[in-house]
């Protein structure tokens, strides 16, 4: 199986990697190991641990200092299936589905159960996929692999605290293989349509955030709200595990974003530049939000501050300059905050952790303004406003309508939400047997 051709591409790259020149290859192909580039390769073995990093652990103490005590458990066990099942979804088809070139809408099948990603030590022969030719395509299958994973992770954060454990698993499964999958391949392989559109997505505003925050908001309506929810406070267990798994999601991001550029090189540099800056003003801009409405700053704000930073930054990582990023993070802090408590009155869904206010409302915001402030100096593209536009629109549509068909096949399978009583004993004993003393 698989295709190792060496023909001219005729669309532009329009994800982390560069431009490619007419003389690139379109699909992966077995190069002499002496090709690959050692910097190059150590940079993106780093990267990848550092994304890794974001799920495990920093995603899952996010969220587990957000919820109730009797909850903390089940929601770090989520966050910890997610990554086992979605690595072996990955190594099955989803990588294929995703990144081998193919129709408009999806990929190939070249790389089911990973068998042409190769390496042989006695020929002197590696793989390379086309958008990072100075890397093993294994390293390329593992950086991918860590944002195919957190992605329907940063969905859990929308039903906290209600959904069976099985429909979880099941959920997952399908949305990685029939929502995230087509998604990436539409924006980020040179033959998905969106790519050909020329929608700019270095990092994954759009086919990470945007698309797990309109996933998280179909979550929350499908299941309705937590027992309690507008009738008493459902107060944070540990804003200290939230802070740490703040802290190390904002690091690992150096990852997220710097490493979307393939290679150890100065966009790279620059992109982990603005990511920072994109973070800090973001999370200063929350803050100050928080304190003119509700007069006082709070952790929690700044934890949801940095963020909203670092998801809006992530589409323009790759496009803009420090400047730029700080008016991002501006936007994003004041837009995010917005987007988590008067915007989620008038959705009237209990997102439980602001899954679409932080990451639907600032993918969107990441993603229009890259259009808008996209330097050719620095990814070598103009941005467009209509593009992204389009790009927005196609993937709340897409992914919105298809997380409730799939919501509605796990319902009738398995059913969704735990019974009355489980809910209310919380998940860490009726549904794992074990709890926090």
């Amino acid at each position: 199986m698989g295709s190792w051709g060496l023909t001219a591409p005729a669309s532009l790259v329009a994800s982390g990697s560069p431009a490619q020149p007419a003389s690139a290859a379109t699909s992966p192909q077995r190069v002499p190991v002496a090709q690959i580039n050692a910097g190059d390769t150590a940079w993106m073995i780093a990267a990848s641990a550092l994304v890794l990093l974001m799920t495990v652990p920093g995603l899952a103490l996010f969220y587990a200092g957000m919820v109730r005590k009797k909850n903390i458990l089940a929601t770090m066990a989520q966050s910890l299936a997610t990554c086992a099942l979605v690595s072996m979804l990955w190594f099955v088809c989803g990588y294929s589905l995703a990144f081998m070139p193919g129709s408009d809408w999806l990929g190939g099948l070249g790389a089911v159960l990973l068998e042409n990603v190769f390496y042989d030590k006695n020929v002197g022969q590696v793989s390379v996929h086309h958008l990072a030719t100075t890397v093993p395509e294994s390293v390329f299958v593992m950086f991918q692999m860590t944002f195919a994973i957190i992605t329907p992770a940063l969905i859990t954060g929308a039903f906290a605290e209600r959904m069976r454990f099985s429909a979880l698993l099941l959920f997952m499964a399908l949305w990685s293989l029939l929502v995230y999958a087509p998604v990436a391949h539409w924006v980020w392989e040179p033959t998905g349509w969106l790519a050909k559109q020329g929608v700019l997505d270095f990092a994954g505003g759009t086919v990470v955030h945007i698309n797990a925050g309109i996933a998280g908001l179909a979550c929350a309506w499908m299941l309705g709200p937590r027992i309690g929810f507008g009738q008493e406070p459902l107060m944070p267990s540990n804003l200290g595990y939230s802070m740490i798994g703040a802290a190390l999601l904002w690091v690992g991001w150096m990852g997220f974003n710097g490493g979307s550029a393939c290679a150890a090189d100065g966009r790279a540099g620059m992109a982990m530049l603005v990511t920072q800056l994109g973070a800090a003003s973001a999370a200063l801009a929350w803050m100050a939000a928080e304190w003119a409405v509700r007069g006082a700053p709070t952790l929690l704000g700044l934890c949801s501050g940095v963020v909203a930073g670092l998801v809006a930054i992530t589409p323009a990582s790759g496009f803009v300059d420090p400047k730029s990023a700080v008016l991002i993070g501006v936007a994003a802090g004041i837009g995010c905050y917005w987007g988590a408590t008067g915007l989620k009155r008038l959705l009237g869904a209990d997102d439980s952790l602001d899954v679409f206010g932080v990451h639907g409302i600032g993918g969107i915001i990441g993603a229009l303004l890259t259009g808008a402030l996209a330097s050719p100096a620095i990814g070598g593209v103009n941005g467009s406003m209509q593009s992204q536009a389009m790009g927005v629109m196609a993937t709340l549509a897409y992914s919105g309508v298809a997380t409730l068909v799939i919501l509605w096949v796990v319902d009738r399978t398995l059913g969704l939400r735990v019974p009355r009583q489980q809910e209310v004993e919380g998940l860490d004993l009726s549904l794992h047997g074990e709890r926090v003393e």
